[in-house]
């Protein structure tokens, strides 16, 4: 795995996670957020074995997205990493990752507010969702041992 401008703050923000609800972790395009932050907080102790939940602003983005850490891993869609999004789903019984768009993620809040299971949700290209001006990953812990990050400085 080639190294990241991400990689130096990756052990921040663990620990930044590890003691609070919430991070902001902002970084130019092409640092790595969207392809190192997931797959860096998946074993992490708080998240309990409980899904990360990564919501992207594009059915194309979200595929991409998954198709790309699914890559890392050296596995196919649908194992550890998986997606959905409109008209189309790769999860499978373990997967642990799951990248999704707006819809899917505000019809997943209509079913289950809690969102039971999940133990963090990564706002990616936050910039789009609230069409602002930098690029973020947004993350925030859901419950005592669960977190959400906001898209190469850490905000914690």
């Amino acid at each position: 795995m080639n190294s990241l401008p991400i990689d130096d703050v990756l052990p921040a923000l663990r620990d930044a996670l590890a003691h609070r609800h919430e991070a902001v972790l902002e970084a130019p395009p092409g640092a790595g957020k969207t392809t190192r932050v997931p797959l860096a907080l998946l074993h992490e102790p708080w998240l309990a074995g409980q899904t990360i939940l990564m919501l992207e602003p594009r059915r194309l983005a979200a595929r991409a997205a998954a198709e790309r850490l699914a890559s890392e891993l050296g596995e196919k869609v649908g194992e550890t990493v998986g997606y959905r999004i409109r008209l189309d789903s790769k999860v499978g019984p373990n997967t642990r990752i799951e990248v999704v768009t707006e819809g899917i993620l505000t019809r997943r809040l209509q079913d289950d507010p809690a969102l039971d299971g999940v133990g963090l949700l990564i706002f990616d290209e936050f910039h789009v969702l609230l069409n602002a001006q930098k690029p973020s990953l947004s993350c925030q812990k859901l419950s005592n041992n669960a977190v959400s990050v906001w898209g190469l400085n850490l905000l914690a």
